[in-house]
């Protein structure tokens, strides 16, 4: 079995995930894509995070019509700050006697440009195929600005160039590791947060299920009544 990881806080879940793992499986030929949610991200801040149950629940909703995506608890099941070599040694171990080829680890290019800074970084590169994928909204910082040539400006930050970061990728950490350059959605979990908290419309930025479990369940700061019917 070809085996692909997608981590990631997931909250919510929404199209753009979904999107990148079905490309994963009809690009590379990949026969199961595991999303597996983390509990507490060691480089990321998480704002309005919802019950491990909760995110549980609206990942399966999201995933249950398609036969090669799965839901993988461990670092949820671990507690503590989730790393990501920790969760592939245990699911190498796992699926040893299933896997035919390396297990493939997606990660987006924010990732990919801060890699360095992830715990046994070069393990995972050696113990998996690193997929990276496109992210339209991932900017540098205010630091970063003198590196960046004119007229790549975007709304007072720096887009970074996904071919430039995944060739810095290949040569400090994996010269085969793939580019999916898949599509991108214009849309993150922080902005769909903020759109419930808003009042403002996000069902059409999730699965319906998710929508409608966020709508049940008052997440995210969700009040308005009238967002069910728009």
């Amino acid at each position: 079995m070809n085996l692909a990881i997608f981590g990631g806080t997931f909250n919510p879940i929404h199209l753009g995930h979904l999107t990148i793992a079905e490309e994963v499986c009809l690009k590379f030929g990949y026969d199961k894509v595991l999303f597996v949610p983390t509990n507490v991200p060691p480089h990321k801040k998480v704002v309005n995070e919802v019950l491990a149950f909760d995110k549980i629940k609206m990942i399966e909703s999201a995933i249950c019509d398609n036969e090669k995506f799965s839901l993988e608890t461990f670092e949820l099941d671990k507690e503590g700050t989730s790393y990501t070599v920790d969760t592939v040694e245990f699911l190498i171990q796992k699926y040893e006697k299933v896997l035919t080829k390396k297990i493939g680890l997606i990660i987006g290019q924010e990732n990919a440009f801060e890699f360095s800074k992830w715990k046994e970084a070069e393990k995972i590169a050696q113990k998996t195929q690193i997929i990276i994928a496109r992210r339209q909204d991932y900017f540098t910082t205010k630091s970063d600005f003198q590196n960046i040539p004119a007229g790549e400006f975007t709304n007072g930050f720096a887009e970074k160039d996904y071919d430039k970061v995944c060739d810095d990728f290949r040569k400090k950490f994996q010269p085969e590791a793939i580019k999916l350059d898949n599509f991108v959605f214009p849309i993150s979990s922080t902005q769909i947060r903020e759109r419930v908290a808003k009042g403002f419309s996000f069902r059409y930025l999730v699965p319906n299920a998710v929508f409608e479990y966020i709508v049940n369940n008052k997440l995210y700061g969700y009040e308005n009544e009238l967002q069910k019917n728009c």
